[in-house]
């Protein structure tokens, strides 16, 4: 029962940290409110299908660590017990952090737009919202972030 409880925790732990942070281009970070962005216009070139990486934090390491070394702990007794811990530990730390990025893994989308100005640039954004080739979009910047919007 008490693995139970910590594999849970692991989990929860996950989501918390995929619930942190958006590349959508419809979320705006709370920083963003009140300030001047540029806004430019443009016709979509192309669209491709891309994978966003998952997060790669301590919690997936630290909670993957704390289950490997609780369940190695529980094997042998004495000195081996204690290297079987370690070992375990070190192992659910790799499981975890790789546990994590697959995890918070996200479908994107890379959009080419041929701006009204001249000048071809490619961003790439969370894949929830649908664009097409062909179609007129609007790419708002801040000078660190650019988004694709309708």
């Amino acid at each position: 029962m008490h693995y139970l409880k910590i594999i849970s925790i692991f989990f929860v732990s996950l989501v918390l940290v995929a619930c942190a942070s958006s590349n959508s281009g419809s979320v705006y970070k709370r920083d963003d409110a009140r300030k001047v962005q540029t806004v430019k216009t443009g016709v979509v070139e192309s669209v491709r299908q891309v994978k966003l990486e998952g997060t790669k934090s301590p919690v997936g390491t630290i909670a993957g660590g704390a289950i490997g070394g609780i369940a190695g702990s529980s094997i042998g007794g004495g000195r081996g017990s204690a290297i079987a811990a370690v070992i375990g530990a070190v192992a659910g730390g790799l499981a975890g952090s790789a546990a994590e990025e697959v995890v918070t893994r996200e479908d994107g989308v890379e959009i080419t737009v041929k701006l009204d100005g001249g000048g071809l640039i490619a961003i790439v954004q969370e894949a929830d919202e649908a664009f097409s080739p062909g179609e007129r979009v609007r790419i708002v910047e801040n000078g660190e972030t650019s988004r694709v919007s309708h």
